[in-house]
């Protein structure tokens, strides 16, 4: 570990970040050239003493689970952020293919999204980052670890995935789902993190029935029906930014002025996700019994999500 390049790295890049490219109010006595060390702690999620012990050159080696969450934080590029760990004595080779590190250009536009649902999520639909209005009308997607971070494996596996879409709507959304995990299989492959997926997901049969049936993504930006525990029914448009390498999309939820659609989306804006009860469970089928298939993949061309 080189604690001094390190140091100096984060500092230089904290010293070169405005308050307004992280969507922070600058204040009429604001005399800090960038941004001061407890708000790159705020933004990290990491406590203020811990992120200066590093700027200071003190304290244990980062783990790699900190140097992400500062590397989001400063708004590093995929190129930085490996610097940084490399810079702390990390490996950097497979970081790549995670999708998990936001794009900085698309953090910056995310950044000033803050009164409109919108969320970031990385191509097998894992969320990473949600605006407070999006966590109002989805629910935090940001809380889940592991497999159920993605979520197409919630909604093969738990209830409450399924609780905010109108039932008549499941089977659509089952298809659509499928299809986008098959396309990243076909360009991913088994020992993917998709291939992972696929095969935590086969004991369940109406995976299962759908895999074998090589669906293909319809329109990305087809209008979808959300129930709301409070606001009731509503219709979105999903508009989707891609990052220049298709790890991530930024995806912000419209509706047609004059809607009814349109005034409870405002309100939820207004009511942010505190005043939000859990959604309540609903009933899925029976984890299939049979063996695990052998061949999952798909017979699909891969196309661009």
């Amino acid at each position: 570990m080189d604690r001094s390049e390190l140091a100096k790295f984060l500092r230089a890049r904290r010293e070169a970040l405005q308050p307004e490219d992280v969507g922070l109010p600058r204040g009429p006595r604001r005399r800090t050239s960038g941004l001061r060390r407890e708000e790159v702690a705020a933004l990290s999620g990491v406590s203020a003493d811990y992120y200066s012990r590093i700027e200071q050159q003190r304290g244990p080696v980062p783990s790699e689970q900190s140097l992400a969450a500062i590397a989001h934080g400063l708004h590093l590029s995929l190129e930085e952020r490996d610097h940084v760990f490399r810079l702390a004595g990390h490996a950097t080779g497979h970081r790549v293919s995670r999708g998990d590190h936001i794009n900085a250009g698309l953090l910056r536009v995310f950044d000033r999204l803050s009164d409109t649902p919108a969320q970031i999520e990385n191509v097998l639909g894992v969320t990473l980052r949600q605006t407070p209005p999006a966590v109002a009308l989805l629910g935090d997607e940001t809380s889940y670890t592991g497999l159920e971070g993605a979520r197409v494996y919630r909604w093969f596996t738990l209830p409450s995935a399924r609780s905010r879409l109108p039932e008549p709507d499941h089977a659509h959304h089952s298809r659509t789902l499928v299809a986008r995990l098959a396309e990243v299989y076909a360009k991913t492959g088994r020992t993917s993190p998709a291939g992972e997926l696929v095969t935590a997901l086969l004991p369940h049969p109406e995976f299962v029935r759908l895999w074998d049936e090589h669906p293909v993504l319809g329109p990305y930006c087809e209008p979808k029906r959300i129930l709301h525990p409070e606001a009731g029914e509503l219709e979105v448009h999903g508009q989707t930014l891609l990052d220049p390498d298709q790890y991530q999309a930024l995806l912000v939820f419209t509706a047609a002025p004059g809607t009814d659609s349109h005034d409870k989306l405002r309100l939820l804006s207004v009511l942010g996700p505190q005043h939000l009860p859990p959604p309540p469970a609903a009933p899925l089928p029976a984890p299939h019994t049979d063996p695990p298939l052998t061949s999952p993949g798909p017979r699909t061309q891969a196309h661009a999500p």
